[in-house]
């Protein structure tokens, strides 16, 4: 890689954000990013009602890869799936598919995440729950494609 390419964890957590308790699933996904080579500093918490806010920022600044921890669940108040889904142009339905995968050799409901991952002209997002296992699941499916799907939108195609 030339120039260090960029990338924001976002975590949707009200309880996180007021302080109630301390956020463990960002730093799952920002550790990831940091040894895929990207420049990814401390995840960004936010309450759940500023998410869309919040990713609306993010994809403004243009980083290389966007990635969120909660707000994919079934409650009123998970709206990241909605936040992240307008800013991407190209889904990656497969992506999806391997999380939900890999999720199920654990937890029977991994299935519920309402996971969307795809692009647009220049960032890779990928919406991921809000659980240490379910990030952990997303960053060893991303283990062999972030980098890839980031030359691809750059413009380096290896066939």
């Amino acid at each position: 890689m030339s120039a260090q390419r960029t990338a924001i964890v976002i975590v949707a957590s009200t309880r996180a954000a007021a302080g109630i308790y301390d956020d463990r699933s960002g730093p799952i996904a920002v550790d990831f990013l940091r040894r895929k080579g990207f420049d990814c500093p401390d995840a960004r918490i936010v309450p759940d009602a500023e998410i869309a806010a919040a990713v609306a920022a993010a994809f403004a600044e243009k980083p290389a890869v966007i990635l969120t921890s909660g707000g994919t669940g079934l409650t009123h108040d998970d709206r990241t799936v909605e936040a992240v889904a307008p800013h991407i142009t190209r889904e990656l339905p497969g992506i999806a598919v391997a999380f939900w995968q890999k999720g199920l050799e654990s937890v029977p409901t991994a299935v519920a995440s309402r996971a969307i991952a795809g692009v647009n002209d220049s960032t890779f997002a990928m919406t991921l729950p809000g659980s240490t296992g379910g990030v952990k699941d997303g960053c060893a499916v991303l283990e062999e494609l972030i980098v890839p799907i980031v030359d691809m939108l750059e413009g380096k195609h290896e066939h």
